[in-house]
């Protein structure tokens, strides 16, 4: 009985860990969801790793660096003729790869104004810096 009360003590702690780290990966994608619903791309980037050595895989184009991406964004979202549309994040699966890393899994939804629904998949990996949870690597793909 006492080796199995050491066990569960001992993993208890993981598993709060576990849920930390979820709660706290969840909560950056959910301030994305509402910087985005409010149009505000920069917010919506500050998820993201401030770096050169940031990655952004798309169909067959890879963009490398925050500024990058950004303009990506701004350019498939904010240039003439888009709009950025209502995002929702759903089927968020996310997987602690130990204290400061995580792999999320999940599906991403637009609804544009024109009632048009682009959609797709994305893997996203996370890493913990002094200044929260920040996405290292986002790997999106859009439905045909």
């Amino acid at each position: 009985m006492r080796a199995l009360l050491a066990l569960f003590l001992c993993i208890l702690p993981l598993s709060a860990s576990a849920e930390t780290i979820e709660n706290s990966v969840r909560r950056v994608l959910e301030k994305q969801q509402a910087a985005w619903n409010a149009h505000d791309l920069q917010s919506f980037l500050s998820g993201y790793w401030n770096s050169p050595a940031l990655t952004f895989f798309s169909g067959a184009t890879v963009t490398t660096g925050w500024q990058a991406t950004l303009e990506r964004y701004q350019k498939t979202y904010q240039g003439e003729g888009h709009e950025m549309g209502k995002l929702e994040f759903s089927e968020l699966n996310i997987q602690p790869l130990g204290a400061e890393a995580a792999f999320v899994r999940g599906a991403w939804h637009l609804t544009m104004s024109d009632g048009k629904t682009p959609h797709g998949l994305f893997t996203l990996v996370f890493r913990k810096f002094p200044e929260g949870w920040k996405i290292v690597h986002d790997h999106t793909s859009a439905a045909e």
